[in-house]
């Protein structure tokens, strides 16, 4: 069984494990104070969760914008990468304990993790990250988890807590992800446009959903927006993960808006092996290769990519990096852990497999990339 409607990701049996995301605008006010009493609520309804079953993982923002506030920072603490930094070391302190303090309300724990993007792009940490995650929660103990903003720079940020989110559930190995945000969901066009309407359900994040988007926070508070939330959508959908994003501004908004059946949810598409939900979630590359027609076509049928379809080598990666996959006009298509170190790359590109045995000087790998170790997008 699995989520098929908003309903289901309050059944233990279609979602046993969910991961609930709160932005920055929803905890805390303009003026940086936080929403005690809402976030009192949504305690009351991981409780309720806890009650029926269901084991429960939340990813929340608002460190940067709280530390802020008690530093008396500008532009709410993100005018430089040091007062985000600092405002985030206050602002994670009061978060953590915020969070122990109303949970404990209903005799739950609270353990916090602060990752950045490179703890998920490396196999190892990513199990470290994943076996931390499995022990909280067969002990009971709800994890707190956010971005890692006292020591992330721009080159390993996720940049916004919606595709957090969306590897945490991959990495935990959930059923569901609720992004609550300050909207009902998804809509054709801006939210304020009188003609606008809400999707109730997508099967598949398309180039015309992205179109629908609007880039930013509305608040001004958070760093995300409905087009972070789509990319999130699109690596919960290839993991067999559904998503759902519902509006969160209201007490108790998970009920309200479950029971109300009000949102977006974005049902998977598939549901890839463990190994391949961590190469399909990965979102930093060390380089590239394009191919041409024929090696497209291959792999869309579920061959390996073969050095006869490559056209071009971009980067500086070494085998077992995990690189992107461009088409011949350079639009990233698939995700796949490489065979060859760059170098190799050059010397077989465009080349049959038996001018790849003379070229090297031994007998070749099978594939450039093999297809179990890559993911179509």
């Amino acid at each position: 069984m699995s989520v098929e409607n908003l309903l289901d990701f309050r059944d233990v049996e279609k979602c046993p494990r969910l991961v609930i995301k709160i932005g920055s605008a929803l905890l805390i006010h303009p003026d940086g104070e936080p929403r005690f009493e809402w976030l009192r609520t949504v305690a009351h309804e991981i409780s309720g969760a806890r009650e029926r079953g269901q084991e429960i993982i939340v990813v929340a923002s608002g460190s940067v914008a709280l530390g802020a506030s008690m530093l008396e920072l500008p532009d709410g603490g993100r005018g430089t990468l040091a007062h985000a930094q600092a405002a985030a070391s206050v602002g994670q302190v009061f978060l953590a304990s915020t969070w122990a303090q109303l949970l404990a309300e209903y005799n739950l724990k609270a353990g916090q993790m602060l990752l950045t993007l490179d703890d998920l792009e490396g196999r190892s940490r990513y199990l470290n990250a994943r076996n931390t995650l499995r022990e909280l929660l067969e002990r009971g103990a709800i994890p707190i988890i956010n971005e890692n903003d006292t020591i992330a720079t721009n080159e390993i940020r996720f940049g916004d807590n919606d595709r957090l989110a969306a590897r945490v559930a991959q990495v935990a190995g959930a059923n569901g992800i609720l992004l609550l945000t300050d909207v009902d969901g998804l809509y054709d066009k801006h939210p304020e446009e009188p003609d606008a309407q809400m999707l109730s359900e997508v099967r598949g994040v398309t180039e015309e959903i992205h179109d629908m988007a609007t880039g930013g926070s509305g608040s001004g508070i958070g760093s995300g927006g409905m087009t972070s939330k789509l990319l999130a959508a699109e690596i919960a959908e290839r993991a067999g993960i559904a998503l759902a994003i519902i509006k969160g501004k209201d007490d108790y908004p998970i009920g309200r808006a479950i029971s109300a059946d009000t949102g977006t949810l974005f049902l998977p598409k598939r549901d890839d092996n463990a190994f391949k939900n961590w190469i399909g979630g990965r979102l930093r590359f060390s380089g590239s290769i394009r191919i041409d027609d024929g090696a497209l076509k291959a792999l869309q049928n579920g061959k390996s990519l073969l050095a006869a379809g490559i056209t071009g080598v971009f980067g500086d990666f070494e085998r077992g990096d995990v690189i992107a996959i461009e088409d011949a006009q350079g639009r990233m298509i698939a995700k796949g852990m490489i065979e060859y170190d760059k170098e190799d790359c050059v010397k077989i590109r465009g080349l049959r497999s038996d001018q790849v045995a003379r070229r090297l000087g031994h007998v070749p790998r099978s594939a450039v990339i093999h297809r179990d170790q890559m993911v179509m997008l």
